[in-house]
């Protein structure tokens, strides 16, 4: 199973909000604004080196309430933006849920413009270890990343720090091929920072 850093997600309680706040800290624009009729939120995406990228998200005040818990736990997301989640591309998803630990999610199908894919979505919308075990994605289409305004940034390294930082790198062993610039560490509270090359220099995410 091949497997990859796809992008790495800021969750905010206002799109908008959370744009300015993420071009601001790193001193770039992100493209235009998307959104995810089956989930109710709405996203700004840009690009970043070795093909992934970096996505603003929140929930739409103008979608349709969905059925079922949003993903990324944005039903329950407060405070400022912040870094809240990660996500791995593979190319057998079927594979990755084989492996991969109980609560990542099932399969949902999605679609926007030319772009397709599938992806594990939990069924409480909070993705094992607290969050700090990434989403798994399969591309069916194009990827994203080569149409999204590049600045040139660059993931230096993604720290994850959670109480049980022992159990959750057994269960990230699997997907060893996208941990290259990933370090996980033991803490009291989990959280996710990333360390990105900028413009304007080195910047961490929190």
């Amino acid at each position: 199973m091949h497997c990859a850093l796809d992008h790495l997600v800021i969750s905010a309680g206002n799109l908008e909000t959370g744009r300015d706040w993420a071009q601001n800290l790193l001193d770039i624009a992100f493209g235009a604004r998307g959104e995810h009729a089956h989930m109710g939120t709405h996203n700004h995406l840009t690009g970043m080196d070795r093909g992934a990228y970096l996505e603003v998200i929140a929930i739409d005040p103008e979608a349709a309430q969905p059925t079922h818990p949003r993903w990324f736990d944005l039903d329950n997301f407060s405070g400022g933006p912040r870094l809240s989640n990660w996500v791995i591309n593979v190319d057998d998803l079927d594979a990755a849920l084989a492996v991969a630990p109980i609560g990542v999610g099932r399969v949902v199908a999605f679609e926007r413009g030319v772009y397709r894919w599938k992806m594990a979505v939990p069924e409480s919308g909070v993705l094992p270890f607290d969050g700090c075990f990434p989403a798994l994605i399969e591309w069916q289409s194009e990827h994203p990343a080569p149409a999204l305004p590049n600045h040139g940034l660059a993931l230096r390294r993604l720290k994850l720090s959670h109480p049980n930082a022992e159990a959750l790198t057994t269960a990230l062993e699997p997907f060893g091929e996208a941990m290259e610039n990933v370090r996980i560490v033991p803490a009291r509270v989990p959280s996710l920072h990333a360390e990105i090359g900028t413009p304007s220099g080195e910047i961490w995410i929190t």
